[in-house]
């Protein structure tokens, strides 16, 4: 069977992030079928996976008789079965996306589509492929309340979801880029054709904030599937030692999911939504890591109502769960949520940070690789410039401290 995994590898080739690759896509209002690089990058792909198959199954130790044609032809059928839906997949989530106002219905109805897409797929592979290699084995033989019940399709399902994710990805860094671009033209022309000089740089301003628009926008795109193929990962892992735990994480999953599409293009959210969202994905990480997690939270007087930049904990909060608790040996790891506001007036700031009892840094200034910190540092420097930073740093008495400063702001009554 195959696995979410290879399913986020073929993420990344689908051209994930942003900031490179993003012009070969389809735009909103152009071509949503895959381009042909991309249709040649998900051939390779799906034919990799599928000849590794075929190898596994030809060298099982545990095989009587050498691999035939036929068992061959069941090894590598899945994934061909997955390399014919994969376009299809990312066709239809560029054409009928989960727009604000009707995303409720929509990614229901694609929920409701990856379901029966997994049901498919196991019916063909258990159902009409592997009775042709011969007798089936008494219990296993396919029937829809048996595949329903026994939750023999949730591998299946897994990799459809992690499919639509990526065509969520994949449209909404075509979306960023255009809307950049299209900032960018409008600037140039500006720039040639301004005669007055106040009036020039009253556009040049007026550009640059459109520019910084596309700019957090694109880097939250970036952002969402990295999180979300992520979450995916989790939920493999406890597909086949934890099904009730993976059931669980998949629920928690969607209402992650709706909170990343209600806060829809808004470039600030209160802390509160922020520290609901930490919450449910420390949940999450809870049910991964059986009992070797523990949280604390410790929001400060008046904090929950400021202003902050949507998912500018949960990269940090991940990092630690990652990088921290997930290398502590024995026992359980603590993580520590927390803010607080310093000085008065325009002068306050609000200090965010995120500590963890892990084995620290290693001797390294900071934690190695990844997208969050490097993302949540450059998203925070487009909103507020030199008044907002990000430092990660040793943690007294072991493990990591990350620390978010930026202006106390808070919505206008």
């Amino acid at each position: 069977m195959a696995t979410t995994e290879t399913v986020l590898r073929l993420a990344t080739l689908q051209g994930c992030n942003p900031t490179r690759g993003v012009s070969a896509l389809a735009s909103p209002a152009g071509r949503h079928w895959p381009t042909r690089a991309e249709g040649a990058w998900i051939a390779a792909f799906w034919g990799a996976l599928g000849l590794l198959a075929v190898v596994q199954e030809a060298v099982e130790p545990l095989r009587a008789n050498p691999l035939g044609a036929a068992e061959a032809g069941l090894a590598i059928g899945e994934y061909v079965l997955w390399a014919l839906a994969t376009p299809v997949a990312l066709w239809f989530v560029s054409r009928y996306p989960a727009a604000r106002g009707e995303w409720a219905a929509r990614l229901s109805a694609q929920a409701a589509g990856a379901t029966a897409l997994a049901v498919l797929v196991e019916y063909v592979t258990r159902g009409v492929l592997r009775p042709l290699t011969g007798p089936v084995r008494p219990g296993w033989e396919w029937s829809l309340d048996t595949a329903v019940g026994g939750l023999w399709f949730l591998d299946e399902l897994v990799i459809a979801l992690a499919i639509l994710a990526t065509g969520y990805a994949r449209s909404a860094a075509a979306q960023a880029r255009q809307r950049q671009a299209e900032a960018e033209r409008a600037s140039a022309e500006a720039a040639r054709n301004a005669a007055d000089r106040d009036r020039a740089i009253a556009e040049r301003e007026r550009l640059a904030a459109q520019l910084s628009e596309a700019r957090l926008s694109a880097l939250r795109a970036q952002l969402h599937p990295h999180f979300l193929f992520n979450t995916l990962h989790t939920v493999n892992t406890l597909v086949e030692r934890d099904p009730a735990g993976a059931r669980t994480v998949v629920t928690r999953l969607s209402m992650l999911l709706r909170r990343v599409l209600e806060s829809g293009d808004s470039q600030v959210v209160p802390l509160r939504e922020e520290a609901a969202f930490v919450r449910d994905y420390l949940d999450v990480q809870a049910i991964r890591h059986r009992g070797r997690l523990e949280v604390e939270e410790a929001w400060g007087p008046g904090t929950l109502d400021a202003l902050v930049p949507p998912l500018v904990l949960q990269p940090l909060v991940e990092n630690a769960v990652v990088h921290g608790i997930a290398r502590i040996e024995e026992g359980a790891g603590r993580i520590r949520v927390s803010s607080r506001v310093e000085g008065n007036g325009d002068e306050a700031r609000l200090v965010l940070a995120v500590e963890d009892d892990g084995p620290g840094l290693d001797g390294e200034p900071e934690r190695p690789g990844g997208v969050g910190v490097p993302n949540t540092r450059d998203r925070l420097d487009a909103l507020y410039g030199a008044d907002g930073r990000l430092s990660v740093e040793p943690r007294e008495g072991g493990g990591v401290r990350a620390t978010v400063v930026l202006p106390c702001r808070r919505p206008v009554p």
